[in-house]
């Protein structure tokens, strides 16, 4: 059986949530799936580096608590997150990338992927940034070196609407998309539309963990902004920047704003969309929207995302699902597993000398 090793770059949420998978589901996976999955490396700001080429114990690993102590008192550890160092030079085939986003540069998870596609291997991603900002280029390099590089969760988390447009849409002319793309503020919307103030809802939303201590990321828009660049380089064939997509948050909406649009049958949502000119070129912006009580994208409440396709012979599609969450962010990364899996048919774990370990 083919056995992918793993080099996981961050060890927040995501891809702790990943490695719990792995751990408490590998050989029902390893069934389903085809193929394996073994963690030989690990980096974190907070822990440091862990490099065991012959396989991370998981248990030990998952077990560390906050006042716990680092790598570094482990086999193969260092205090160091030494990024650079594991991906270039560990033994695994795939980089799960599950660092934070730079919104303005990608650094430094840009780099993380390039090191990873330079060295021959594999990369997922759930970071916008290297997606958004060096998409193009970083496709080209993993064309370059024969290996692939996914991002399904960069998106709306473990709802896969890249993959599903791409694979499911043959023969279907997409002229459009736009969604709800930012779970926090659809839930702070909602809650605004219970008679909640701005900041009220902001605080509720950062209590119960949907927004970060700093929400501006959220609420000005810049996420849905890098999400709608994804969207439409990836679906309709465009090379945006984020120049290229005007962007205006829901901080300057109003009690009067929502009272005003629910009197008229219309709800508020932060509407992230890119549609395709009769010129053949594409038009992309972020804004708050008051839409109508039946078009599909204004039942759509709480934390949860949804993206409306338009296409040319079934209409407008609708897909909603979580657009958050470490357990559900962590099963895109196992999606794109899978297809790179797929896309790689007889591969087998690690350079040649472990081949023949990798078979069972």
């Amino acid at each position: 059986m083919t056995r992918y090793d793993l080099a996981l770059i961050g060890f927040g949420g995501v891809n702790r949530a990943l490695a719990e998978l792995i751990n408490s589901k590998g050989a029902e996976l390893a069934e389903e799936l085809g193929f394996s999955l073994r963690i030989v490396a690990i980096t974190d700001l907070r822990l440091g580096s862990l490099v065991q080429p012959d396989g991370i114990d998981l248990p030990t690993v998952l077990a560390l608590g906050p006042g716990d102590g680092d790598f570094s008192r482990h086999p193969g550890g260092s205090w160091e997150p030494r990024n650079q160092w594991v991906i270039q030079n560990s033994t695994a085939d795939i980089v799960a990338e599950a660092t934070f986003t730079n919104p303005n540069d990608g650094e430094p998870a840009v780099s993380h992927v390039r090191w990873a596609l330079e060295a021959g291997k594999h990369v997922c991603t759930t970071n916008k940034g290297p997606v958004a900002l060096r998409g193009h280029e970083l496709k080209e390099l993993a064309a370059a070196n024969g290996v692939s590089f996914e991002f399904e969760g960069s998106v709306i988390s473990g709802t896969p609407i890249i993959r599903l447009a791409q694979r499911m849409f043959a023969g279907l002319a997409l002229e459009g998309v736009e969604g709800i793309l930012n779970g926090t503020c659809n839930y702070i919307l909602g809650r605004m539309e219970s008679g909640l103030g701005l900041e009220e809802a902001v605080k509720e939303a950062q209590d119960l963990g949907y927004a970060e201590a700093d929400p501006t990321a959220d609420i000005e828009g810049f996420d849905v902004q890098l999400k709608v660049v994804i969207l439409a380089n990836e679906l309709l064939g465009a090379k945006l920047t984020r120049a290229d997509v005007p962007r205006e948050g829901i901080s300057a909406l109003t009690a009067a704003d929502i009272a005003h649009a629910a009197a008229n049958g219309q709800r508020w949502k932060l509407i992230g969309s890119a549609k395709r000119r009769d010129d053949g070129s594409i038009y992309a912006r972020v804004a708050p929207v008051a839409l109508p009580n039946d078009h599909p994208l204004a039942g759509i409440s709480g934390p949860t995302n949804a993206v409306a396709f338009e296409t040319d012979l079934l209409g407008q599609v609708t897909v909603s699902g979580p657009g958050a969450g470490r357990t559900e962010t962590a099963y895109a990364l196992l999606s794109d597993i899978i297809a790179i899996h797929e896309g790689t048919p007889g591969r087998t774990s690690g350079s040649a000398n472990r081949i023949e370990a990798a078979r069972v």
